[in-house]
């Protein structure tokens, strides 16, 4: 199929909206996944919640309007995954790792693991896969996070040639490890240290708008079988991100520049750390501007991405940052 940057359909083309009956959730407890699976039972899709821990999503969404099947899979387990999807109108592939601990690594998890998703789908019939990628996905890079993303996308391409993938710029939002991380630092410490001059261009945007453009991919057949990258509506370097969190928190803290060639062996060593609060992934994500190029998928979902300031106002005000 051929790629489109953007989500316009031809001209004269009306878009092909059906809603999946049933739809499987992979890493449906996490931050994004769980906005995911809450989008798509008030569309009245039925819910399954593929997790190792399926107890966390009877928890979770205890409360939710709708049907949720919570089911207990690791996407490392060929027989976890093939039950999952079985019968599935769609797939949600939103299973995420930022630090390799044991035999959960990147590779295990982000192509091994991404591929045996897509082909069970495959094998299913499932008509709509959406993988969970990441702006800078390569997989070429030298970083092992990086490349495990940009090869992860080639392997589910390979075995589900129709599959969408989705490229999210930072995400930020209640509970989120970006923002609130920050506020944290930034309230605990008097001096808070950049990667380089806090120059790298980041475009922060709302897991909540991410997860909407999700549903609305699956809803729309004219928006599959393509790479969208989500970025918010603001371009802001690091700086003035951890600035806008500094004022909204009430912080004075000083804002001191350290190399990036620093930041890679103290990271290392935050890694051991049972919540690293920084991983030598993030320092390579760094070095490069993290800017969505393929843009027009939120305007072709009439979703108005929220800006980073005001959602930063509105957790404030509830008590959540």
């Amino acid at each position: 199929m051929q790629e489109q940057e953007n989500g316009a359909s031809a001209a004269g083309d009306e878009p092909r909206s059906s809603m999946p009956a049933i739809v499987t959730v992979f890493g449906g407890t996490g931050f994004l996944g769980r906005r995911i699976v809450e989008g798509f039972l008030a569309s009245g899709s039925t819910v399954r919640v593929a997790s190792r821990h399926p107890e966390r999503a009877a928890g979770l969404f205890a409360g939710a309007s709708g049907s949720v099947l919570p089911v207990r899979a690791d996407i490392t387990d060929g027989d976890d995954v093939r039950d999952a999807v079985a019968g599935a109108d769609a797939v949600i592939n939103a299973v995420s790792l930022y630090v390799e601990r044991g035999s959960a690594t990147f590779h295990t998890i982000h192509v091994e693991g991404a591929e045996r998703v897509a082909r069970q789908a495959a094998a299913s019939r499932t008509k709509t896969l959406v993988h969970l990628s990441g702006i800078g996905a390569d997989p070429h890079a030298a970083d092992p996070y990086i490349a495990s993303r940009g090869q992860g996308e080639d392997v589910v391409r390979r075995a589900f040639p129709a599959a969408t993938v989705i490229r999210p710029s930072v995400m930020f939002g209640e509970g989120d490890a970006f923002v609130t991380k920050l506020a944290e630092l930034l309230r605990r410490f008097p001096v808070f240290p950049l990667f380089g001059q806090g120059t790298t261009r980041l475009q922060p945007v709302h897991v909540v708008d991410v997860a909407r453009a999700i549903r609305c991919i699956a809803e729309r057949e004219d928006l599959q079988g393509r790479v969208h990258e989500l970025g918010g509506p603001d371009i802001l370097p690091f700086r003035e991100v951890v600035t806008q969190i500094a004022i909204q928190v009430g912080a004075r803290t000083k804002l001191l520049p350290v190399p990036l060639g620093i930041w890679r062996p103290l990271a290392r060593v935050a890694e051991l750390l049972p919540s690293a609060p920084v991983t030598r992934s993030q320092v390579a994500m760094m070095v490069e501007d993290n800017i969505a190029e393929r843009t027009g998928t939120f305007a072709a979902c009439g979703v108005t991405p929220a800006r980073l300031r005001d959602v930063l106002a509105d957790l404030h005000q509830r008590g959540k940052l």
